[in-house]
């Protein structure tokens, strides 16, 4: 199989660059948490389908209001829900912005139109050829490095971002295995799954294994692929 290349952007910025003998093609989301005073919102960026996808997910049919913004098109929705739980009703409005190839979308709780409008103005959301990414006013602030998930068949759901001091000091006690691009530890999830962690000095990774992937393999197939990052 010829070398590939996939560049992906994440919603800081960041953009991705991943090289080698891999299907390549799949599309890949961009997940970042938002801090706006006490507030957090989470917004997922992908393909332009991703907002359609996300709306029939939830049983919506398509959604309530559109209209023009900010070069492209700003598009909501309202599912009721009830929480068993805590026996409350909510009414959570489905925010979608879509541009030229990639649409954002987000979830939020007592807010109306016009505050998803202000929001968006504030993370200032641009488009390039490889993905969506904000630029935020100086109040708006990230919970953390935004993340950029994407499934690569034989290897399994790789999940990349920039390392930060937090996930540095969660590495296993064990020393990794050296690769190309670090070093590659492997641990389980809760359910007893395997999963691998990629330390490296521009990116922080964990695969975890599909099921088509051979778990023993995974180490050779990461010193295989090739991970670089430019802002």
């Amino acid at each position: 199989m010829p070398e590939a290349t996939a560049v992906h952007r994440a919603l800081d910025g960041a953009s991705y660059v991943l090289r080698g003998d891999f299907e390549l093609d799949r599309p890949a989301t961009s997940v970042a948490d938002i801090v706006v005073g006490n507030r957090m919102h989470e917004f997922t960026s992908g393909v332009a389908q991703l907002a359609d996808d996300v709306a029939k997910a939830l049983g919506l049919s398509g959604f309530d209001e559109e209209f023009s913004f900010n070069g492209g098109t700003l598009r909501t929705a309202v599912k009721r829900e009830y929480d068993p739980q805590n026996h409350l009703v909510e009414e959570p409005l489905l925010v979608s912005w879509c541009g030229e190839n990639y649409s954002l979308v987000t979830r939020m709780y007592h807010a109306s139109v016009s505050d998803a409008v202000a929001l968006l103005r504030t993370l200032g959301v641009d488009e390039r050829d490889d993905g969506l990414y904000f630029t935020p006013d100086e109040e708006i602030g990230m919970a953390g490095p935004a993340t950029v998930i994407k499934e690569i068949p034989r290897l399994g759901l790789l999940e990349m971002a920039l390392p930060s001091e937090e996930q540095t000091a969660q590495l296993p006690p064990w020393k990794g295995i050296s690769v190309s691009a670090g070093e590659l530890y492997r641990d389980t999830l809760a359910n007893g799954n395997p999963f691998f962690v990629l330390s490296a000095q521009d990116v922080w990774a964990t695969v975890v294994p599909l099921a088509d992937t051979d778990v023993d393999t995974v180490p050779a197939l990461v010193d295989g692929l090739s991970i670089t990052v430019a802002e």
